[in-house]
């Protein structure tokens, strides 16, 4: 506890969380004191309250969790032994697409819509004999870290876009363990009673993450999964001075490069269950891109953005799939465009800017942001700064040297809020008292997209409009012909990138799914932070100015919160993360972080059974919604013209794809729970000792 401490310094919403705006707390999370938690869990293991080890991280677990902010994060060892799950995942669907939806078991719609099932799949009515809403409500509080509502039920369900990102997504939701659903225990077993009074009752399971032949009893796991040797305990200081003696003792002689991995990635191209055939698709289904056929979507092209390529060198097919989708679709006469963001929580910050220049070539991003004010991320700012002007600000400097002035904490590397270079380090800095308890906030930063050193975060590609692709002038499609369809899911850069559609080039956003009612819901129901740091980051960061000393000595910073750093809490947890950037709308003097912002979508449509095994249905709802004059925003509207491609109807449901494969679906979804088939599931990370 006492090692997390000073990480928590670099979080950036911890005012806000107990003193939310009053629209914010209503509508989407009510006050939540993150601190009083924190300090009721650190009195209660001083006071030798924890039974369990187990005990005690579930708590950790908790008091994180409950901030609902999937980028402030923490999974302690104990809850990483084992990852567990429900053999039995669930959708929520209305039947004619208009009616409140219910909750079903996914099998049951699956067989009933592509396969030749003829019964009536009937609703769960109850899960371990409680409504079945007021559980799933209760359990996505629990374990979804999303902030909205919304959001966090349609987390709960089987998502396809999800399914489709294999090992990178959610899986079959979290309530059947996907995500950080994983961490939740869920009892022995789980009982769904359905409308027509039968039940059924499965045994839930785990996977042991743990190397377990070893282990003969529980001090025999505490000994050896739990005790981190005192050896490996290091303060920020100590490490910054090992890497020193390191490089010295490596600077004689030269390394050999590393061998080049041919080996292919087994897990690099997982299926896509219930996606019809596509124009283009790159790896890990990050993105893809189709067409849409019949009687009102000849014109209508659809890019599935399911990640914002979270990893080197995919950004290097992300963007190529873009621009060959819209390239093909410009020169096929396509002239509106679906953009899908389901299952969609991030990813890298500049490919947000990459398809929005890509669609938008004449606007210049805002993307404004800050971050929190405090001594220690001073001190590296300081020390950064003044390395940059020791060293020409070009890629011909080592990779060391690159890493460092290509940073945030090289004042040279952002502009102001007015697209302006910051004059020093200072300039940057401030900080400014904001929100409501005064906290301290650095100025408004923007990306510099001319950045001669953006190629250091991008690799062998350039940003649309800049460099090699200055070519890049003319608007594909114009913004009334755009339309966005989110799950709710979509946080991070996924929150950017819907900020610059929807406030600066006005495109309409559709959202799918939410609790059972009629209420608007949101688009983005996930973090609307702009980046997250590691605290294997944030300990990289800290222990710079121990090695250079330009500013001050290394006796000056042992005596600053710079001391108080030291890598327990990175060997005692498997996950870890905290808010590093607010964001903030262009014009907004109140300044408040989007994260805090209520914004509805302009329309909700519900999911209906063709919808979650078909993602082609979803598109042909979304495209007669937008603009086919058809009646499926169940709240909101979409203010579709008198130009319509169809008769005026109440509503209209697609039915599924003729080529839709019943045995995919089933073997995917099957692979998905219990890792077999050489599907090695998301989370199945262990902590390395």
């Amino acid at each position: 506890m006492d090692s997390i401490r000073p990480f928590l310094d670099w979080h950036t919403t911890f005012q806000y969380l107990k003193e939310p705006p009053q629209e914010f707390a209503e509508k989407v999370q009510p006050p939540y004191d993150f601190f009083a938690a924190f300090e009721a869990i650190y009195s209660t293991v001083r006071a030798g309250g924890y039974s369990s080890e187990f005990a005690f991280g579930n708590d950790v677990y908790r008091c994180f969790t409950n901030a609902h902010d999937n980028h402030l994060s923490i999974g302690p060892d104990s809850l990483g032994i084992f990852a567990f799950g429900r053999s039995t995942p669930l959708v929520s669907v209305s039947l004619d697409g208009m009616s409140i939806p219910k909750v079903y078991v996914y099998s049951d719609i699956l067989e009933t819509t592509v396969g030749k099932a003829s019964f009536a799949p009937s609703p769960v009515a109850l899960i371990d004999g409680r409504d079945s809403t007021e559980f799933l409500l209760e359990w996505s509080d629990i374990s979804s870290p999303l902030q909205d509502r919304d959001a966090r039920w349609n987390d709960m369900f089987h998502v396809l876009a999800q399914v489709s990102l294999g090992i990178n997504g959610d899986r079959t939701g979290t309530f059947s363990g996907g995500g950080r659903g994983r961490y939740v225990y869920p009892g022995p077993s789980t009982t769904l009673t359905f409308a027509n009074g039968s039940s059924v009752t499965s045994e839930n399971y785990a996977r042991t993450l743990a190397p377990f032949d070893d282990f003969h009893s529980g001090p025999d796991i505490y000994k050896f999964w739990l005790t981190v040797d005192a050896f490996k305990i290091k303060t920020a200081e100590q490490m910054g001075i090992d890497l020193l003696e390191e490089m010295s003792a490596n600077s004689s002689t030269t390394p050999a490069p590393p061998a080049p991995n041919t080996a292919p990635d087994p897990f690099a191209n997982p299926p896509a269950p219930g996606y019809p055939d596509p124009v283009i698709r790159g790896p890990n289904n990050y993105n893809s891109g189709y067409f849409l056929d019949g009687d009102g979507f000849d014109d209508v092209a659809v890019l599935s953005l399911a990640s914002f390529a979270s990893s080197s060198p995919d950004p290097v097919n992300w963007q190529a799939v873009n621009t060959y989708l819209i390239d093909r679709a410009v020169a096929a006469n396509k002239t509106k465009l679906i953009i899908d963001l389901s299952a969609n929580s991030g990813g890298l910050i500049l490919p947000v800017y990459d398809i929005f220049k890509l669609l938008f070539p004449s606007m210049l991003p805002y993307g404004a942001s800050r971050f929190r004010a405090h001594e220690a991320f001073d001190f590296v700012g300081q020390e950064v700064s003044y390395f940059s002007k020791l060293v020409e600000r070009s890629m011909n400097n080592n990779d060391s040297t690159l890493g460092n002035i290509a940073s945030e904490f090289d004042y040279h590397t952002d502009s102001d809020v007015n697209y302006e270079p910051f004059t020093s380090w200072a300039d940057k800095y401030g900080p400014h008292p904001l929100g409501p308890t005064g906290d301290l906030y650095t100025d408004i930063v923007r990306w510099n997209l001319s950045d001669v050193l953006n190629p250091y975060h991008t690799g062998p590609w350039d940003i649309s409009g800049y460099r090699s692709r200055t070519n890049i002038t003319t608007q594909p499609f114009a913004a009334e012909n755009i339309v966005v369809v989110t799950d709710g899911y979509c946080s991070s850069g996924c929150s950017i990138f819907s900020e610059l559609m929807r406030q600066q080039a006005g495109v309409k956003y559709v959202v799918l799914g939410g609790r059972p009612n009629t209420d608007i819901t949101q688009a983005v129901g996930g973090t609307k932070g702009s980046q997250y740091l590691t605290y294997e980051t944030i300990l990289n960061d800290v222990l710079y100015p121990f090695q250079t000393e330009y500013v001050h000595s290394r006796k000056y910073y042992e005596k600053t919160v710079l001391a108080n750093y030291n890598n327990w809490a990175y060997y005692r947890t498997g996950l870890n993360s905290i808010n590093y950037r607010n964001a903030y709308r262009q014009g907004d003097e109140t300044n408040t972080p989007l994260q805090f912002m209520y914004e509805p979508a302009d329309c909700r449509i519900f999911y209906t059974p063709e919808m979650v095994v078909d993602q082609a249905a979803v598109w042909k709802t979304v495209a007669d919604a937008a603009w086919n004059g058809v009646k499926r925003c169940v709240a909101g509207s979409l203010g579709t013209s008198a130009q319509y491609k169809r008769s005026l109807r109440e509503s209209k449901k697609h039915g599924v794809r003729n080529d839709l494969n019943l045995a995919e679906h089933m073997a995917a979804v099957r692979d998905l729970w219990t890792g077999k088939g050489g599907v090695k599931v998301q989370g199945d990370r262990v902590v390395q000792r």
